[in-house]
């Protein structure tokens, strides 16, 4: 056990990674990325590891927690690689339900940050500001300190720990679990937010699904379906259109960057609005995502490879405060 824990650790002078590993091997490819596969029986997943030095994903944007590159389910893959160009420091060069925390101002601390001054990216690290330039979510600042991460791998699961403390009032503890329930076709995300700083964490989060049904491309075959009416708040890139409880497509999108997007309203402040499938009919497959938060906003973006209906919850935590939520996802076949 010992020796196996010390092959997969890699650690930044700033960030310890602790791997514990008592049901799952653990593998380090050829490409050196730590990974772990889980499974429950039912559902499997492969799942990439955040390493600073090795990682898969290693931009700034995204939660460096729970990429997952695979997830099948009775032979179906519903997660992938979505695009051509891979570079580990591309804000989104990354695969599955993964999540990106943004506020009003970009990142917490970034407005007030004046040019070489840091800020604070939740799920990344503490990051320098370049200059007076608005916060660019495609932009790769640098990465001054990765916190402390803490890696725990069991037979269905995954359980990520990210701390950071800026040494500017703010700091956390994040805690984040990939769960494969027993028994069920299902992937929950479980989340604990700890403000362990003396400033308010006021921000955002949404996860950015990246769905790739059976790597089939993206037209009249994929269908998203609301509990609630859903309303564009401006006219959606052709060739989406709604129908009433649906969104659908008029055409195949093509392979030189066409996109079908939009902002979404309709919905209420109840979290029962959480839920929304996306099916295709030719693979005959679906996935129903529901959380347990409100809506506070609902965009809607694809291209040709892949589905992505991103929905974002408000989230504020006082210091010594600790805020929740959960996100799962219900894997079927069409009848």
């Amino acid at each position: 056990m010992r020796s196996n824990r010390a092959k997969i650790r890699r650690l930044a002078s700033a960030l310890k990674v602790l791997l514990a590993v008592p049901f799952i091997m653990m593998t380090a490819q050829a490409s050196g990325i730590p990974q772990a596969e889980i499974s429950n029986g039912i559902v499997k997943a492969r799942i990439y590891l955040p390493d600073p030095e090795h990682g898969y994903y290693r931009g700034v944007r995204f939660d460096w927690s729970g990429v997952i590159a695979s997830l099948t389910y009775k032979g179906h893959e519903f997660f992938g690689q979505w695009f051509a160009k891979y570079d580990p420091l591309l804000h989104d060069a990354i695969m599955g339900p993964v999540e990106e925390f943004r506020s009003e101002q970009g990142a917490e601390g970034y407005a007030e940050a004046k040019p070489g001054g840091l800020f604070v990216k939740i799920g990344v690290g503490v990051l320098r500001k370049p200059d007076n330039e608005p916060y660019n979510f495609e932009r790769t600042y640098t990465l001054v300190n990765p916190g402390r991460r803490i890696v725990r791998p069991a037979a269905d699961r995954v359980d990520f720990v990210h701390e950071l403390n800026n040494g500017e009032g703010y700091a956390y503890r994040y805690t984040k679990t990939l769960l494969l329930p027993h028994g069920k076709a299902q992937l929950v995300l479980e989340h604990v937010l700890k403000n362990t700083g003396t400033r308010v964490i006021d921000t955002e989060v949404y996860d950015h699904d990246f769905y790739m049904l059976d790597h089939l491309s993206i037209g009249p075959d994929i269908r998203l379906k609301f509990l609630f009416a859903p309303k564009p708040t401006e006219e959606l890139q052709a060739p989406a259109r709604i129908d009433g409880n649906e969104l659908r497509y008029t055409s195949e999108l093509g392979p030189d960057g066409d996109s079908a997007h939009g902002p979404i309203a309709g919905f209420s402040d109840s979290p029962l609005d959480n839920n929304v499938r996306v099916e295709n009919v030719k693979a005959g497959i679906g996935v129903r995502e529901t959380g347990d938060r409100p809506i506070s906003k609902l965009y809607f973006w694809s291209i040709r490879t892949t589905v992505c209906p991103e929905i974002y919850i408000h989230i504020h935590v006082g210091p010594g405060q600790t805020f929740k939520w959960r996100t799962a996802y219900e894997f079927y076949l069409l009848k």
